[in-house]
């Protein structure tokens, strides 16, 4: 439906107002009548297509009927499909007759300017900011969905720069643009008719730290762009140029969706009908177009490696180069952080998670560093944002425990469930469900990774372990077949069913962690008549299977889709489990 004006009319002297291109305006025709009117007339120049609606029809003029009566009530509707080239060259005529008919006894003029205005983005999705019959004020999810969407300018294209973009209000470099979403405000017409009528563009306080406009005019100089709309800024005046109708705006957005932001971003173009001296000004239009900020994508590690990275340490030499081997054998560039960069701190996984961020016109990485802040809490900010690779974080205000580490942040590949697509996979976090009272990853983190919305999180139980993570009892592997993949769990089952047959078989006494020093080296048939071994095996199982159900209920598995892998866990309920052998990580 046509955005809609009421237009009052007057008897005593004409009326002049502008139709914008797209929309109708609704003449008061009983609201000017003559106090001894009773029917009426109305007609207007070629320019003009005009409505009658009577008894919840609307026919257009000129049709049979010549006049039309006051007392139903009737609604006249106009609008206007070709711009003007002067002010006032079109117009409506109405004309009041009496109960005796003949010579009116009053008419109404009304001076018509029509002239385009329009605010656009790429609401098609298509790399491109075109015009559109798709509904700019609404946004929907989905390849057969419709709605602008806008980055996070989260990276630092400036290497000068001491933070991300995104924190700075200038643009820095051409790079900087390409990272912005362009929005388009089209203002067409007799350019004398903006004199007396300003365009007004403006988005909602509650969006203004969400994302932020940069305006060059028809320049393409970096100095000449200034920031009009975002934060103290609300509001910003154009000018309509005669040499430019089109008027191009870049949006960035400034941060990711969360618990109080649903990621939908809202700007408005007005047109203000300017009045007479010491009177307000009246909007006459609004366009409005939406955008929605993209949200932070997590990968699975069932896609092919970008990039490997690793830490150097003291003792740790052969696996560095065991790293590298596989790293160049897979083709895969790798990236090295030094014992001075680390600070002794290993747990690159545990640090930070890498995702990207993606709209039509621009995808980019984007690391996710964790408020676990170790010897590495510096390494994400400073070694890995940087041009085209974005950083985000989030904090434990009240202190991050071990589940607050990224080991205990994972992703599935895509799955179905019960009919309905998570073609990103759904992020898998440990908690302490069902235990009360136990460690939980911090709200902040949580809150953030629900509001992305597109890989809808799932808690698994993960307390049971003295670390905590999920990446310790579960990964995925590529598959040929099914599904495309294989979820791997650890089974201690497995592996006492595995121990038995070897013992079976005449392997009892060989003996586990051969070579390594100051270790116990206990036999396979040590290892089976240890009961205090096996039962607390048995408690670690059975908190397994507990997240093998919620794994086969939230990704939609069936047995054929999980590997069991043969692990053992020691420990004990109250201190929590650990490997007893090299684990799932």
């Amino acid at each position: 439906m046509a955005q809609q004006r009421r237009v009052q009319l007057s008897t005593q002297r004409p009326t002049s107002t502008v139709c914008v291109l797209g929309t109708e305006l609704s003449l008061d025709v009983r609201g000017s009548a003559p106090k001894d009117a009773v029917a009426f007339h109305v007609q207007g120049t070629p320019g003009v297509k005009l409505y009658v609606v009577h008894d919840s029809q609307a026919i257009k003029l000129p049709s049979s009927v010549g006049r039309w009566p006051l007392g139903t009530h009737p609604e006249v509707l106009l609008a206007m499909d070709t711009l003007s080239k002067d002010v006032g060259d079109e117009k409506v005529r109405v004309s009041y007759f009496g109960e005796a008919g003949g010579v009116p006894v009053g008419r109404a003029m009304l001076y018509l300017t029509c002239v385009e205005v329009s605010l656009d983005a790429d609401v098609g999705r298509s790399g491109a900011v075109s015009r559109t019959l798709l509904d700019k004020a609404t946004w929907t999810w989905g390849p057969d969905g419709h709605g602008a969407i806008l980055l996070v300018n989260c990276d630092r294209d400036d290497p000068k720069a001491e933070t991300p973009d995104n924190r700075d209000a200038a643009i820095r470099s051409h790079n900087d643009l390409k990272d912005m979403s362009q929005m388009v405000l089209r203002a067409r017409g007799p350019r004398t008719i903006f004199a007396g009528h300003r365009l007004l563009l403006h988005m909602d306080f509650s969006d203004s730290d969400k994302a932020r406009v940069f305006y060059g005019g028809n320049s393409v100089a970096l100095e000449d762009y200034e920031h009009v709309l975002g934060g103290s800024k609300l509001s910003y005046t154009l000018k309509p140029s005669r040499h430019q109708e089109e008027n191009v705006f870049y949006v960035e957005g400034l941060a990711f969706p969360d618990v109080n932001f649903s990621g939908l971003v809202t700007f408005h173009v007005t047109l203000l009908e300017s009045p007479e001296k010491g009177q307000l000004e009246t909007p006459i239009f609004t366009d409005t177009v939406v955008f929605r900020v993209a949200p932070w994508i997590m990968t699975p590690n069932t896609l092919a490696p970008l990039e490997v990275f690793v830490c150097s340490v003291e003792d740790n030499e052969d696996f560095v180069a065991a790293v590298g081997a596989m790293a160049e054998k897979a083709k895969c560039p790798l990236t090295v952080c030094p014992l001075l960069e680390n600070r002794r701190d290993r747990w690159i996984q545990d640090e930070m998670e890498f995702g990207y961020v993606q709209a039509p016109h621009k995808t980019f990485p984007v690391v996710f560093d964790s408020p676990r802040d170790r010897g590495l809490k510096d390494f994400p900010f400073k070694s890995i944002l940087g041009p085209d690779f974005g950083y985000v974080a989030r904090q434990a205000p009240d202190g991050a425990s071990s589940l607050d580490s990224f080991g205990n942040l994972e992703v599935s590949p895509p799955v179905t469930v019960r009919g309905k697509e998570y073609p990103l996979g759904r992020i898998l976090i440990g908690s302490s469900f069902p235990r009360f009272g136990g460690r939980r990853m911090a709200k902040a983190v949580k809150d953030f990774l629900a509001a992305q919305k597109v890989q809808a999180p799932v808690e698994l139980f993960s307390d049971w372990l003295q670390v905590g993570h999920v990446d310790e009892f579960l990964s995925f592997v590529p598959a040929p077949d099914r599904k495309g993949f294989r979820l791997l769990l650890a089974s201690p089952s497995a592996c006492y069913q595995l121990l038995k047959e070897k013992q079976e078989e005449g392997y009892g006494e060989a003996t586990m962690f051969h070579g390594l020093e100051k270790v116990p080296k206990p036999t396979i048939n040590e290892i089976l008549a240890n009961e205090g071994l096996r039962k607390f095996n048995c408690y670690v199982q059975s908190c397994i299977s507990w997240n093998r159900d919620i794994l086969k209920r939230a990704l939609g598995l069936t047995e054929p889709d999980i590997l069991d892998i043969p692990q053992l866990f020691r420990g004990d309920v109250s201190s929590g489990a650990e490997a007893f052998f090299p684990n799932m990580v």
